[in-house]
């Protein structure tokens, strides 16, 4: 396969919802804990449905995963920051497994721009941030350049 092919290949199909399908989306983003039962009422419809529609959602990929949101600073994780990487063309795909095993790094986003992609990483103190930056994201093959973004303070918006 080119590789235009296998990049085209992995983008995602985009699936058609509904308004029925975003309310139960929105209720289940607001509380990932939220029972069939209680999204079937606060989406008016019946149990069986909202079951079915919700078993749609997650094989179809929509629904990838129910978890908790954490409050870094009360779970420990007192330092963060976004960190920016220049990397070398053709690296991505091996980059990005190689990011997904670094425990601190929380989110992993390829990017257009002045530079490739962004991370955010969490730790708990900065010398465990700096630790992570100089000594695993630094060192990685692919990685030309980083910029680190100490992070003051952040507001989950979900």
């Amino acid at each position: 396969m080119a590789e235009s092919e296998q990049a085209a290949s992995e983008v995602p199909r985009e699936v058609s919802l509904d308004k029925v399908d975003r309310d139960i989306i929105a209720e289940l983003t607001r509380d990932g804990r939220m029972s069939v039962t209680q999204v079937a009422e606060n989406v008016h419809i019946s149990r069986a449905h909202a079951y079915s529609r919700i078993a749609r959602l997650t094989g179809e990929g929509v629904l990838t995963k129910f978890t908790a949101v954490v409050d870094p600073v009360k779970a420990g994780l007192k330092s963060s920051a976004y960190v920016t990487l220049k990397v070398q063309q053709h690296s991505w795909r091996t980059l990005r497994e190689q990011l997904r095993a670094i425990p601190e790094v929380q989110h992993i986003a390829l990017v257009g721009g002045s530079f490739d992609v962004i991370l955010l990483v969490r730790a708990t103190d900065n010398v465990h941030l700096r630790r992570v930056i100089f000594d695993q994201l630094q060192s990685m093959p692919g990685v030309i350049d980083t910029q680190t973004f100490l992070v003051f303070e952040d507001v989950d918006t979900r």
